[in-house]
């Protein structure tokens, strides 16, 4: 049944995700986003305590905006990579950088060390998410795209439920060293469990041959990602507070420029359909994980929680995340694109303001984490709905493109979220409300992608329909 993954004889003989001919790729490719997941949850939880012990505070809000920064890179060469000759190799290479970035920041000594490893995580994992969406585009008919990305989605829910509480407790009983060292094997594992499985398939389709390899475009990533850098050490120059405000907004007018030729026509101006779905995926990025950075930081700082405690808090909104996917994709026919954004989009909004109203009064912890299950869940509703548009909107010859503009939209999205969040938690320091002017900051967040959810199809159009 060759023609599967094209479409052709799926209406004769239908198939799943985890059928035969699917299984072991579904399998690796989530097992990578399960390692993913847990990376992401675990160095959540631990670096008020990495920051603590590295003496990093200056650099804390570096340590998630470089990974997001440097994937910018990863993403594009890896889509471009993609698009010239398919994305085995790109996942391949990805793959090791991500293990390697993992190695330099569990053997780190001092901060700047453990940025460095970051940095080089970044790349990696920023590539392997592009690899990964074309290898979805290439291989899995139309009609199964929901259920895949709902079963990336899905593969937060062991990490959700064990990772942020058992990084704590690897850090409290050994060290947080082993909390990016232990990880380094399973990516390797991962890899090498989906590599038969996509090689003889991918080998033979392959790319076209036909794209060139667009130095210019990978150019303007690398200027983002600097951009974005420098905007995350303008809180440790010693200058006028004016000066600080210009060379932010330079930056961040740098970073904008150097996105426009990285992503679709009309993004950045809200454009409706392909563009607004890229812009809604980076606002919505940016509110989230703007706020959730600092949610286990304001339970440390702040409740005295210990590090395995603090990281539960990210546990309810993560499985609420991985529910609320699991319900859009069973919705797919049912709820439409515009519903299913605009409804997630306003429980982010709806998770973030008890958030702010416990950082603010100092309320009982378990108002924010309760508000918090809502972010989780706004997120879970509207992410994968957000990867099928992108490749509804797609063809063969551009789905490199538009899977990495996805993916930089949500990386450059959090990045610059994470380097403005590190400048107003330094401005409101003196006053003590850095954690609620950070959560003020996300909310007005919210509130854009609410403004833009709307605009992510044309006026009475479907394109997971259309295209499946």
């Amino acid at each position: 049944m060759p023609e599967t993954s094209r479409g052709t004889s799926a209406s004769v003989n239908p198939v799943g995700v985890f059928s035969l001919e699917f299984l072991w790729i579904t399998i690796g490719s989530c097992a990578l986003v399960f390692l993913g997941a847990f990376e992401s949850l675990a160095v959540t939880t631990i670096m008020p305590l990495v920051s603590l012990d590295l003496d990093g505070a200056s650099l804390y809000a570096l340590a998630f905006a470089g990974p997001l920064a440097t994937g910018v890179v990863g993403m594009v060469i890896a889509g471009n990579w993609s698009d010239r000759r398919g994305p085995l190799a790109p996942l391949y290479v990805s793959s090791a950088l991500f293990a390697l970035g993992l190695l330099i920041a569990g053997l780190a000594t001092t901060m700047p060390m453990l940025v460095t490893g970051r940095l080089v995580q970044g790349l990696g994992t920023g590539a392997v998410t592009v690899a990964l969406y074309v290898i979805v585009a290439r291989i899995y008919p139309a009609r199964l795209h929901p259920s895949i990305f709902a079963g990336f989605a899905a593969a937060w829910v062991i990490p959700s439920l064990i990772g942020p509480y058992f990084a704590g407790l690897i850090a409290q009983w050994f060290s947080w060293h082993w909390v990016f060292l232990g990880v380094v094997g399973l990516v390797v594992a991962a890899t090498a469990m989906v590599a038969p499985a996509v090689h003889a398939r991918l080998t033979r389709e392959g790319g076209d041959g036909s794209a060139r390899w667009d130095l210019g475009r990978m150019a303007f990533a690398v200027l983002a990602a600097l951009s974005v850098l420098a905007l995350s050490l303008v809180g440790e120059i010693d200058a006028e507070p004016l000066v600080l405000v210009a060379l932010a907004l330079g930056a961040i007018a740098v970073a904008l420029i150097a996105v426009r030729p990285l992503v679709p026509p009309g993004t950045l101006s809200a454009r409706r359909g392909l563009p607004s779905v890229i812009l809604l995926r980076g606002v919505a990025a940016a509110s989230f994980f703007g706020a959730e950075v600092y949610l286990p930081y304001l339970f440390i700082e702040e409740y005295t929680f210990e590090p395995a405690l603090a990281g539960l808090a990210l546990t309810t909104a993560a499985i609420a995340w991985a529910v609320t996917s699991w319900l859009q994709g069973r919705m797919s026919t049912t709820l439409s694109n515009r519903a299913s954004t605009l409804i997630g989009s306003a429980l982010v909004l709806a998770g973030i303001v008890p958030v702010l109203v416990t950082a603010l009064w100092h309320l009982e912890p378990a108002v924010a984490i309760v508000g918090w299950t809502f972010a989780g869940a706004g997120m879970g509703l509207m992410y994968p709905r957000i990867s099928t548009m992108t490749l509804a909107y797609s063809t063969p010859t551009n789905q490199g493109f538009n899977s990495s503009a996805m993916s930089i939209g949500d990386s450059l999205g959090g990045a610059l979220s994470l380097a403005l969040t590190g400048l107003i938690a330094i401005a409101f320091a003196s006053a003590g409300y850095s954690f609620a002017a950070v959560f003020a900051f996300t909310a007005v967040l919210a509130v854009a992608a609410i403004a833009v959810a709307p605009r992510v199809a044309p006026k009475g159009d479907y394109p997971g329909r259309r295209a499946g």
